[in-house]
């Protein structure tokens, strides 16, 4: 039987829960317990396909379609194992699927309430967590913090989970923030007190709690706070901020909550994470830098690409370097600022994206990476935007485009499907999740992969248009990954070039610290070996 562990939060949002979610799925399975993680999202969108970035930071997309929350990018990065669209759980989805069960007559009439439709829907959704991937113990992180009104029938129905599948079966973990007031350095408990206060207000006595903070915490602190919310001390566990997220898997098996959770369960005790540590020890000891140059519309908000950030990490880890990210605002190109920034880094990443604020300054990015033969890795726009670049340089002609930006142009490189023209809905109508894709034999992205098929997955609409192949063939640009079918591009790349590549789908969602995906490992890989001199001219 599965059992569960639920994570709420407290104090204030942010403070890590996430990651602190998915370290515990890491130091349980290096006890070998199976596990699998889910959030539980209170806003009333469906999913965050439509949200900005500004709101939620990227979008992650599962193996199976789904848009999901950030968050899962670091359960999957942390366990090791893939995730589906059962793993995450929204009121919109929630309430989604109660109203089409009233409209249909499946109440048989009865006034429907929050309690108990809403939350036997929330607990259904656990159950399908669960059940689909069979896991000895099932982590649910609840979104947002206690005291806020949307999250309340989600608390509600974790609650009733204890009742549901036994006492025994069920852990409540509360993540807090412990605030540093700043003229005396003095950590301030209160704030926690006041959250385990309305936790238990709703029926939830936490088993354990992790302290948040950026100072450290000392034992007369967790004593106080044990006392004060009726936990045992030694489930009153301390997490200062990190040098890097990697190491909090290893900080809070030091602190005993992996014990605590194992004894508590009737799970094996015996940890083996000597792997993760030789990881860790490896991130922190000091190594020659490498800069990448990440260009893109959101980098004043580093979580908009935050696996593709990871993922850089995940590659330059392998190769025995440090990541320095230069962040560049594709705007600043446009008005003619940044390109020294470019002549400094090691090479170009252009991530994904909608909308046509900020795209010339992409376009100007791959511009600068094919003249000065710089490492450029496009990641699905990324890839548009190299193909349009190369278009404007073989017609000479500014109007190459994508039909997303101008519909009109005379020359549309990117173009919609057919299937896609009349759809009108935005969310969940893309391209989305895994797809095949054949690898041509003597490419670089079948020399990264070192395999004839591959499946990535994908999130996007518009596509490579087929009646510019044979233009852009004869230029240079080799079509080395395409659909089983030979109808779309899934990989393009510059012949001429010692690394100018760009894929239709999203590589970074796949990339793990101790496996690094293969494109964002040869991509490391050369600019390595690109011997930049800090002297590039713009040449634009």
């Amino acid at each position: 039987m599965t059992q569960y562990i639920f994570v709420t939060g407290g104090v204030a949002s942010s403070v890590g829960k996430g990651v602190t979610v998915a370290s515990i799925g890491r130091i349980l399975k290096a006890r070998g317990v199976r596990v699998s993680v889910q959030k539980l999202d209170p806003y009333l969108n469906v999913d965050p396909g439509t949200m900005s970035p500004y709101q939620h930071g990227e979008v992650f997309v599962t193996e199976d379609g789904a848009e999901t929350d950030l968050d899962l990018g670091h359960y999957e990065r942390f366990i090791d194992e893939n995730l589906s669209r059962y793993s995450n759980v929204t009121t919109g989805q929630v309430y989604s699927e109660v109203i089409m069960k009233e409209r249909r007559g499946d109440y048989l009439g009865g006034t429907v309430q929050v309690i108990p439709h809403v939350t036997k829907e929330i607990k259904h959704r656990i159950a399908l967590a669960a059940k689909g991937s069979n896991p000895d113990v099932l982590l649910v992180e609840v979104g947002g913090t206690v005291g806020d009104i949307e999250g309340q029938p989600f608390l509600e129905a974790i609650r009733q989970m204890r009742k549901d599948v036994g006492r025994d079966n069920v852990m409540y973990i509360h993540v807090t923030l412990v605030p540093t007031i700043g003229a005396t350095g003095e950590l301030k408990t209160k704030p926690t007190q006041h959250s385990v206060r309305d936790l238990r207000a709703l029926g939830i006595q936490p088993d354990a709690i992790v302290l948040r903070a950026d100072a450290p915490i000392d034992n007369a602190l967790r004593e106080k706070i044990a006392l004060f919310t009726d936990v045992e001390k030694r489930a009153v566990v301390p997490l200062t901020t990190a040098q890097t997220i990697y190491q909090v898997p290893l900080m809070l098996e030091t602190a005993g909550l992996g014990q605590f959770i194992c004894e508590r369960f009737g799970l094996p005790c015996a940890a083996d994470l000597s792997q993760w540590q030789d990881l860790v020890d490896r991130l922190l000891t000091p190594k020659e830098k490498l800069r990448i140059g990440i260009v893109g519309k959101y980098v004043e908000l580093p979580d908009a690409y935050m696996s593709v950030r990871e993922a850089l990490v995940h590659a330059t880890l392998f190769h025995n370097r440090d990541l320095e990210v230069d962040w560049i605002l594709s705007e600043d190109l446009e008005k003619d600022r940044g390109f020294e920034r470019l002549s400094k880094v090691d090479g170009i990443v252009v991530p994904g994206g909608f909308g046509d604020r900020g795209i010339e300054g992409k376009i100007l990015a791959a511009k600068y990476a094919r003249v000065h033969n710089l490492p450029y890795l496009g990641l699905c726009l990324g890839m548009q935007v190299m193909c349009i670049e190369l278009a404007r340089h073989v017609l000479e002609s500014d109007e190459a485009n994508s039909t997303e930006f101008d519909p009109g142009t005379q020359y549309p490189i990117i173009d919609l499907m057919e299937d896609q023209r009349s759809i009108a809905d935005l969310g969940g109508t893309m391209r989305l999740g895994a797809y095949p894709c054949n690898l041509e034999a003597g490419s670089k992205a079948h020399a990264a992969y070192d395999t004839d098929m591959i499946t990535e997955r994908h999130r996007h609409r518009f596509e490579f248009n087929n009646a510019y192949r044979e233009m852009l063939s004869e230029a240079g640009l080799r079509y080395s990954g395409q659909s089983p079918d030979g109808n779309l591009v899934e990989i393009a790349e510059l012949r001429e070039h010692p690394f100018m590549l760009g894929s239709q789908f999203h590589p970074e969602f796949k990339s793990r610290p101790e496996r690094p995906h293969p494109l964002f490992r040869d991509f490391v890989k050369a600019t390595i070996e690109f011997p930049r001199d800090g002297k590039q001219e713009k040449l634009l």
